[in-house]
C-alpha cells in the first residue's frame, strides 16, 4: 500500500532503521551446476573441466543496487488538420482551453511508458485546402499537368529506334497518355483527398516516461560492473510515494549519497517542463559468489552473480576457437 502524503518540503519521513541483510551462501553443488549451464551456453566451452575441477573455496559477496523511477507526463500543443468529409457538421470553435494543461486526460498505469495524441474540444476551424486552393485536384507532378509524356519506347522520335518502322506503343506520335493521371493532366488532392476543405484542430500530445536512475555500489572485484544490470537481486527495500524523500541512513554511505543525487537531478529536470505523478525507489543486494577452483593443477576462479545465478568466467581453462561469436 502507498506511504502517507509526503510532508512540508524539506520534512523527512521517519523510518524504521535498516535490518543487516546478507548474501545467502551456495554450495559447491549449486556452483558447480551453475557452471555447467554457463559452459552450454558457449560453443567453444567444453564441459570437460567443469565437471572435474576442484572447487577450493567460495566466497560469499553482494552488492547494492539503488534505482530511483520518476514518472512524469509532459503535455505538447500543436495544429493538425485533416481532410472535411461532413459538410453538415461544421461548427464555430468554442471557448477552447488555452493551457494544455486544462485538458482532463486520465493517466495510464503508473511507471509505464505511452505517448497518446488527444483531440482538444471546441478546436476546430475548417478552411479551403492550402495544397490545391479548394480545387480538390493538383497537377500532376509526371506529365506537369500535360497529361502525355515522352514515350519511353521510340523516346519520342515516332520511330523505333535503329528501324525505320513507326512506332506502335505511341502509334507514331511520340507521346502517349501520363499513366499516373490517366491522360487528365491532374490527380487528386493529396492533402484534402479529393474534399476540397480540411478541418484544422488542436492536438494535445501527452507523453508518459518512467524516469530511472540506477547505481551499484563499488564491489572491488575483477568483475564488469555492466553486468549487474541484467540481474535481480533480493529487494530490500522500496519507498513509493507521489515524491520520495532521500535515504540518509543506510549502511553503506554510496547508496545514500545515491538517493540524494538522484532524487535531487530528477526534481530539477521535471520541476519546469514536466510533472511529477509518482515516484519509487528500491535497494536490491545482488549476491555474487567468486569461486576459487584447481584444474589439472592451476588455480582458476569464476563468479556467479544475481539471483538467476549467471556466471562470469573470464579465464576459464577448457576453451577453443572455431569462429564462432561468444
Amino acid at each position: 500500500p502507498p506511504l502517507d502524503p509526503p510532508g512540508k518540503p524539506g520534512e523527512q519521513r521517519s523510518r524504521p532503521p535498516f535490518a543487516q541483510h546478507s548474501v545467502p551462501p551456495l554450495t559447491e553443488a549449486e556452483a558447480r551446476r551453475a557452471l555447467l549451464r554457463f559452459v552450454a551456453s558457449r560453443c567453444c566451452y567444453g564441459s570437460r573441466a567443469a565437471g572435474e575441477l576442484a572447487i577450493r573455496r567460495l566466497r560469499q559477496l553482494g552488492t547494492y543496487r539503488y534505482r530511483l523511477e520518476t514518472f512524469s507526463e509532459s503535455r505538447l500543443s500543436e495544429w493538425v488538420f485533416e481532410p472535411f468529409t461532413k459538410p453538415g457538421a461544421a461548427r464555430p470553435p468554442g471557448d477552447a482551453p488555452l493551457d494544455p494543461w486544462d485538458v482532463e486526460v486520465r493517466a495510464p498505469r503508473l511507471f509505464q511508458d505511452q505517448t497518446r495524441r488527444w483531440r482538444v474540444p471546441r478546436s476546430a476551424l475548417v478552411r479551403d485546402c492550402h495544397r490545391c486552393r479548394g480545387h480538390g485536384r493538383s497537377k500532376c507532378g509526371a506529365c506537369h499537368g500535360a497529361g502525355r509524356m515522352r514515350c519511353v519506347t521510340c523516346r519520342g522520335s515516332r520511330r523505333k529506334l535503329k528501324q525505320q518502322k513507326r512506332c506502335q506503343l505511341c502509334s507514331g506520335t511520340g507521346r502517349k497518355r501520363c499513366n499516373t493521371c490517366s491522360g487528365r493532366g491532374s490527380k487528386t488532392c493529396a492533402t484534402c483527398q479529393g474534399e476540397k476543405k480540411l478541418q484544422h484542430f488542436k492536438q494535445l500530445v501527452i507523453t508518459w516516461k518512467n524516469n530511472v536512475f540506477e547505481f551499484v555500489s563499488e564491489h572491488h572485484l575483477n568483475f564488469p560492473g555492466e553486468l549487474l544490470s541484467k540481474v535481480s537481486g533480493e529487494n530490500i527495500f522500496k519507498d513509493e510515494n507521489v515524491v520520495v524523500y532521500p535515504i540518509i541512513d543506510f549502511p553503506e554511505p554510496e547508496i545514500s549519497l545515491a538517493s540524494q543525487r538522484a532524487i535531487a537531478e530528477h526534481s530539477a529536470a521535471f520541476a519546469t517542463s514536466s510533472r511529477i505523478l509518482r515516484q519509487r525507489q528500491t535497494i536490491e543486494l545482488i549476491p555474487i559468489t567468486e569461486v576459487h577452483y584447481q584444474y589439472s593443477g592451476k588455480p582458476y576462479l569464476y563468479y556467479i552473480y544475481g539471483l538467476e545465478n549467471k556466471v562470469y568466467a573470464l579465464d576459464y581453462p577448457e576453451r577453443c576457437c572455431c569462429g564462432c561469436t561468444i
